[in-house]
């Protein structure tokens, strides 16, 4: 079940797929570190029944989507404005320094992915919701629940990070051609619209 839901496309995927084909390396094994470790987050809150809170109490809940909603919009949106504005000339200041030397220092760091990816995790309600419908289903009866429940997580996460890899090996293929400013625009604006269409459909409840 976790296999199909992690090969299924979605805002992780145009996450990883999008900072590794800029070329920021350790900035998307960030994303990767950070989108894992809100997994374990949440698989842990609901090993302890503490998520089950979250689908039991309306308002948590709603703050919380609506939170995540406005992240998610604010993110595709600053996607989408920085690739309108961005002149053709700063693109090729932009592609003659990825050329060179490689992305930027400032942009490629594993910290920055890290929180973009465990917020982006954080504040999707959704994951809280699917563990509590899904996690305690496959704890045997009189297995310890903390413990049982880490360790189905762990598997999770593991099909995640091979999934990740795969991910990122593809997007370094291609890193040369999405590395040109109108294959980046591109790129950007699809994204950054994938990202505002999430946020979209959090805030409706789809």
């Amino acid at each position: 079940m976790v296999g199909l839901l992690t090969v299924t496309p979605g805002l992780d995927t145009a996450l990883i797929l999008r900072t590794a084909g800029l070329g920021h390396r350790r900035r998307a094994w960030g994303v990767v570190l950070g989108i894992q470790c809100g997994t374990l987050i949440w698989g842990v809150l609901t090993s302890l029944g503490v998520t089950a809170l979250l689908t039991a109490s309306h308002l948590a809940y709603e703050v919380l989507r609506w939170a995540g909603a406005a992240y998610l919009m604010w993110m595709g949106g600053r996607l989408l404005w920085t690739s309108w504005r961005r002149s053709a000339d700063e693109h090729a200041k932009a592609d003659t320094a990825g050329a060179g030397g490689g992305p930027r220092a400032d942009d490629d760091t594993v910290l920055g992915g890290w929180r973009q990816g465990i917020t982006t995790n954080l504040l999707n309600p959704k994951m809280g919701a699917f563990y509590v419908a899904v996690l305690p289903q496959f704890i045997p009866v009189g297995a310890p629940h903390l413990a049982t429940g880490v360790l189905l997580t762990g598997v999770h996460i593991l099909l995640a990070v091979c999934w990740s890899c795969a991910l990122i090996a593809f997007a370094r293929v291609l890193r040369g051609r999405l590395q040109r400013p109108s294959v980046r625009r591109c790129l950007d604006r699809v994204t950054g619209a994938a990202i505002a269409v999430f946020g979209l459909r959090l805030a409706l409840g789809d």
